[in-house]
């Protein structure tokens, strides 16, 4: 087995998964990159080490494609995987009545399914790399906090937190940890090009809105705490810390606010 820790990164040719390849890239880890954008995966292999990366075209919602991808993964990486951060995710937003059928779907399969399919392959994986491997899965605040506007997306996000919480109780005694990674918003693609309305994105509206938009940076900083902490959730930026907070502490009163004053973020 190599002795060059590795890491494996759905969601790896743009936004989140992007910058985590890059950190964990220089600071000497073997990234691998699984996607269905074969195109951003290499230009995110343009920005890590030479020789130290390996991508693998990976569509989250196919079981069996992802025993190839890991397998095949673990063989470049000289036998190990130490994290597999499930991270790919797609939002849509907006009135929930107004969704479609398709949306809704999509939803579910990408970001319920895949994590769920992910978590199953990467077991045999992480259980090699035991007591330090670890299973890394993208929530979000959404998962913690339901906010109008984001109703299906809360459901898919909540469900990955509590898969989160099952497998690291379920997990434990083979010695792999589980974590979710639930951010705020985030300056990546997703919220950059989709319009709030016919004038602005809505990265642009949140901001006029004195919501917080944390750089992408930050993320890969959390994840690099994750996987040398010992938490089981962790929050990305002041707004997604405070909302937990509120939220746990004052529910009533949180309740109150998001019913009189909920942001419905067109996504």
């Amino acid at each position: 087995m190599s002795e060059r820790k590795a890491i494996f990164i759905t969601g790896g040719g743009s936004g989140i998964g992007r910058e985590v390849a890059r950190h964990f890239g220089e600071r000497g880890w073997f990234v691998g990159l699984g996607d269905i954008n074969v195109e951003g995966m290499e230009d995110t292999e343009a920005l890590l080490p030479g020789g130290f990366s390996y991508s693998h075209k990976l569509d989250v919602r196919d079981r069996d494609a992802w025993d190839v991808a890991l397998d095949a993964f673990s063989t470049a990486a000289g036998g190990r995987i130490d994290v597999v951060f499930n991270n790919a995710g797609i939002a849509h937003g907006g009135a929930y009545i107004e969704q479609t059928r398709d949306e809704i779907e999509n939803l579910i399969d990408i970001n319920v399914k895949g994590v769920l399919f992910g978590a199953q392959a990467a077991h045999k994986h992480l259980a090699k790399t035991a007591p330090t491997a670890i299973l890394i899965n993208t929530a979000s605040i959404a998962g913690i906090i339901g906010s109008p506007g984001l109703a299906a997306y809360s459901a898919t996000k909540w469900a990955v937190r509590g898969l989160t919480e099952s497998l690291d109780a379920e997990w434990a005694k083979e010695g792999i940890r589980v974590a979710s990674l639930c951010p705020g918003f985030i300056d990546t693609p997703m919220i950059d090009q989709v319009q709030e309305d016919s004038n602005r994105t809505a990265k642009e509206a949140l901001k006029e809105s004195g919501m917080e938009v944390s750089p992408v940076s930050d993320v890969a900083d959390v994840v690099w705490s994750i996987v040398h902490g010992d938490d089981l959730h962790y929050t990305v930026g002041k707004f997604a810390k405070k909302m937990r907070r509120l939220h746990r502490w004052l529910p009533g009163t949180f309740r109150k606010q998001m019913r009189s004053q909920g942001l419905i973020v067109e996504i």
